[in-house]
């Protein structure tokens, strides 16, 4: 999810029900922190709720210092990355390609979950490929050195997304350990994040590309889960204000130049429902300035109420 949970992302979802928003993946090379996208993903202020980051590499050491330096910016829980399928990550060894290393695996965990005093969480995919499907043995080191919580994405990493996500191997690692385990991948609706609690006997489910433009899903969830009825999605009224004011968050926290282009995408998705012949969203890309963005969509509401 990165380039898309954003800090601004991140507070949406957490007004509507989130109960945790993990940051954007940080790498673990200081060398790349002085990026322009790299300082804006380590910014840890303001965050609503608990401020967890997403930190990812091969290194021990390195993340260790991660881990350090984000706790020392404001973080309170490090979140280790082991579920990535990019190909630019994995060809780092980080990401899902560490599954293949357990020895290091180890190592990485140790050596950064002595470094700091918050809790240290993992995300992990079943393994790197179908023959070798080792969540379970990732789990228990995990378990075995400090880590607090461990979230499952159930495929591997040569699924990537395709095909449907697998909830045993989630269930299994479930049995198999004793800290809480968050269960992840194919989570689009109320009923299915129930059915997945049920299945996997997971403590928590995690939402990622289902609330892409539906930032509303996990209030619609908790909702469920709570009383056994379906929420209503917004009115339109309400998906105006939600989706003007995320791309005004968005202006600002990124700026004049890239704010309305960041802002592109998130509308795309916001609109797909509403927008299936795409002419809206084509005048809205070629739009470069914030003023612009809000007025045509304001004009797009308006027209709908008329």
């Amino acid at each position: 999810m990165a380039g898309v949970t954003d800090q601004p992302f991140r507070r949406l979802c957490c007004q509507l029900g989130a109960g945790l928003a993990v940051s954007e993946m940080v790498s673990s090379n200081p060398k790349v922190w002085k990026t322009e996208k790299s300082k804006l993903r380590m910014v840890h202020t303001n965050e609503a709720g608990i401020r967890a980051v997403q930190i990812a590499g091969s290194d021990p050491d390195e993340l260790a210092f991660a881990a350090q330096i984000n706790v020392e910016n404001g973080a309170q829980i490090i979140d280790i990355n082991m579920g990535c399928p990019a190909k630019k990550v994995n060809k780092k060894l980080a990401g899902s390609a560490l599954l293949k290393e357990p020895k290091l695996v180890e190592q990485i965990v140790k050596a950064t979950v002595s470094a700091v005093d918050v809790p240290v969480t993992l995300k992990i995919r079943t393994g790197w490929c179908e023959n070798t499907r080792n969540g379970i043995e990732i789990a228990k080191i995990a378990e075995a050195n400090g880590i607090q919580s461990l979230a499952v994405h159930g495929r591997t990493r040569s699924d990537f997304y395709k095909g449907n996500a697998e909830y045993d191997t989630i269930k299994a690692i479930k049995q198999a350990i004793s800290i809480p385990v968050v269960a992840n991948g194919d989570i689009t609706s109320a009923q299915k994040a129930r059915e997945v609690l049920e299945y996997t006997n997971a403590d928590a489910i995690m939402i990622g590309r289902a609330a892409q433009g539906r930032p509303w899903i996990f209030r619609e969830i908790n909702h469920y889960l709570a009383t056994g009825t379906y929420l209503a999605p917004p009115v339109m009224g309400e998906l105006r204000s939600i989706l003007i004011e995320h791309v005004k968050e968005l202006h600002q926290f990124y700026g004049e130049f890239m704010g309305p282009r960041i802002a592109r995408k998130h509308v795309a998705w916001y609109m797909q429902m509403h927008d299936q012949e795409k002419t809206f969203r084509s005048k809205f890309n070629i739009l470069e300035s914030a003023s612009e963005q809000l007025e045509l969509l304001n004009l797009y509401f308006d027209n709908l109420t008329n």
